[in-house]
């Protein structure tokens, strides 16, 4: 455990005393039993689309496109409120323990998903201007890019920072407030912007 005071020094007698020093967990930022499942992951990708197989490009497009789908949701719309309602020696003890978790979690999951969606749409024919779906799959396109900027461009670079900033002997508390709203209303929005992809989906498999 490492103590550190998330608090500025006092600059004059009448001034509120610092807050007292909170203990952070020691933690990695990247764990290394996630790097090698991710690692697991992306071969076993990179073996579905070779040998080009209905079933396994099925299979880690469903299980790619559920993972993500219920981690933006239950972290938009159920940990994110919560986080952001805690106190900061809770609010640091989830943080610590969940994040570096996020950050293998996010990238293999949205590579996944994408990849294999595409194989199975070129396989499938809907990414053809001729396919009758082919409208929704192009609005699928849309959501789940714009889903991928916002998750891999803007949630993964400030869950690292803040990670990072706790790693510091002396974190600063502006900036890990600044980076948490950050992430909690990005992970908002893309709780959000699921409940667009469930929509598309059940479309195009109710075709």
């Amino acid at each position: 455990m490492v103590d550190v005071t998330l608090s500025e020094p006092s600059l004059g007698a009448e001034e509120a005393p610092p807050h007292p020093p909170l203990s952070i967990p020691e933690f990695r930022i990247v764990p290394r039993s996630g790097i090698v499942a991710a690692a697991i992951v992306v071969v076993a990708l990179v073996v579905a689309i070779a040998v080009n197989k209905r079933w396994p490009i099925d299979f880690l497009h469903v299980v790619g496109g559920a993972s993500w789908t219920i981690v933006d949701l239950f972290m938009g719309l159920v940990i994110g409120p919560i986080l952001g309602r805690l106190s900061i020696p809770a609010r640091i003890e989830m943080t610590t323990r969940l994040m570096p978790k996020m950050v293998v979690i996010m990238p293999i999951v949205v590579t996944m998903t994408l990849a294999a969606g595409w194989q199975l749409g070129v396989q499938n024919g809907t990414v053809l201007t001729g396919d009758p779906n082919h409208g929704w799959v192009v609005a699928s396109f849309i959501v789940v890019g714009v889903m991928s900027v916002l998750a891999l461009g803007l949630l993964e670079p400030a869950n690292i920072a803040v990670l990072i900033e706790l790693k510091k002997p002396r974190p600063r508390p502006e900036v890990i407030e600044t980076l948490m709203k950050r992430f909690i209303y990005c992970s908002g929005i893309l709780g959000l912007m699921q409940v667009a992809t469930l929509v598309i989906m059940t479309k195009l498999a109710a075709s």
